[in-house]
């Protein structure tokens, strides 16, 4: 709500409302202003008159998806996170790539119609990226909120938390060129 120009802390009263469908449920009966929605419930509000304020990838980078993984997990078993994180990569690829065919399978998996998948789709489809790379900013992020979470001040580099071997292994297999 900051670049709305909006001070949370003082305009506003965030209230837990649950899953999705409950936050929806709330801004349609009226009992709340403003709804975190994910799709395709963005775009069924469109369609009833509400507007989408912001998407998150437009406001700040985060690492929507990703694979975690132990640190022993990667070193006894790094050929089986190679092959998962080589998976990953060609299904970012096949996302970014073909529209309809993945349209197929939101429509298949979540069983919905093709125009809800579609808004999901075009909802989502930008936060995937072909290389397998984290933004170090957004992993930053998630390192920050880890800490403020912890109530800790202690310092942490991208490297105390991500080994990214496995990932470049992974994409000098596939031909890609990482960042």
């Amino acid at each position: 709500m900051k670049h709305l120009g909006v001070d949370p802390d003082k305009e506003m009263k965030i209230v837990a409302l649950g899953p999705p469908q409950a936050r929806f449920a709330a801004l349609k009966q009226g009992v709340v202003n403003v709804a975190v929605a994910s799709p395709p419930l963005d775009s069924e509000g469109e369609k009833m008159g509400y507007r989408v304020l912001a998407r998150a990838y437009e406001l700040f980078t985060f690492p929507f998806v990703g694979l975690g993984a132990s640190v022993e997990k990667i070193r006894e078993k790094s050929d089986e996170v190679k092959r998962v994180i080589k998976a990953l990569i060609k299904a970012n690829r096949y996302i970014k790539e073909n529209r309809d065919g993945t349209i197929q399978v939101i429509m298949d998996w979540s069983r919905t119609d093709r125009e809800n998948a579609a808004a999901s789709y075009d909802a989502t489809a930008k936060v995937f990226n072909v290389d397998g790379n984290i933004p170090e900013d957004g992993l930053r992020r998630v390192i920050d909120q880890a800490k403020a979470a912890l109530k800790t001040q202690q310092q942490f580099s991208i490297s105390d938390v991500a080994d990214f071997g496995p990932l470049k292994a992974a994409q000098r297999e596939l031909g890609v060129k990482g960042k």
